[in-house]
């Protein structure tokens, strides 16, 4: 079960963000970034950095806490920019956001490489998700507390901005890989497959999907309701984890083309 907090005070925009997302303090004294869903890209990237966030955090990974938040519209009355004005008008209601970490630095590979290890269950976490936003560009990755922290996963699961043909989506290669930021570092891919996998049962998935709130999902075009696209989410994840998965052999391949 997600926590629910309100936001009581828009503290700053985060302009690095594509979406304009901001520092914002609860009513439980706690600073969270938080996600609009009335930003471009509206619910469906609330809906990936949820599904996306909490599945990394079953596999070990490191994720800020992840809180559902009340936003009141008459939030942003204070604010001058016009843009942040209309972003929080846009978004009453449920929103989504992750738990600040004051301090932290974004990853430098030069500076810290990670351990190969750890660097084959990231880039395998995000083949799974199909997550395209992890490029030395925009590493999306805080260090914290000598600890690496995976954040913004927003751009995953982006077959569902097309619903038509998930199923063959649900097959593809994870193209993303050759530009991803750790594929150089991640050397043992079949050994975090074997690991990892067996994790992400369909039990683990059904619980993490059902975490999605239910007004999220709903109005999707070609679904009845909500319990509909939660199935399909559960079915396009179920068989991106079906054998033989061609997609982790896909990333064996890139790795050793960039060696």
């Amino acid at each position: 079960m997600l926590r629910t907090v309100t936001a009581t005070r828009y503290v700053t925009p985060l302009r690095e963000g594509g979406s304009l997302p901001a520092v914002v303090e609860a009513d439980d004294s706690g600073m969270y970034v938080l996600k609009f869903r009335g930003a471009g890209q509206g619910r469906k990237a609330l809906v990936a950095e949820l599904v996306a966030g909490e599945i990394a955090r079953r596999l070990g990974l490191a994720v800020p806490e992840i809180v559902l938040v009340e936003l009141d519209p008459g939030l942003g009355s204070a604010e001058p920019d016009p843009e942040i004005q209309d972003l929080i008008r846009a978004s009453p209601g449920l929103n989504l956001a992750l738990d600040y970490l004051p301090g932290s630095l974004g990853f430098d590979p030069l500076a810290g490489p990670p351990p190969e290890d750890l660097a084959s269950r990231i880039l395998w976490f995000d083949g799974l998700v199909t997550n395209v936003d992890r490029s030395p560009r925009n590493t999306n990755l805080l260090v914290w507390h000598d600890r690496l922290w995976l954040i913004d996963h927003g751009a995953a699961l982006y077959f569902h901005h097309s619903w038509p043909g998930w199923e063959a989506a649900s097959r593809r290669p994870f193209v993303a890989a050759r530009d991803h930021v750790l594929l150089p570092f991640a050397g043992g891919i079949r050994e975090a497959d074997q690991a990892l996998s067996h994790i992400l049962t369909p039990e683990t998935l059904q619980e993490i999907i059902r975490l999605v709130p239910g007004e999220w999902l709903r109005d999707e075009p070609g679904f009845e309701g909500a319990e509909e696209v939660r199935s399909a989410y559960l079915r396009y994840l179920s068989a991106r984890l079906e054998e033989p998965r061609e997609w982790v052999a896909a990333l064996e391949r890139d790795r050793g083309s960039d060696v």
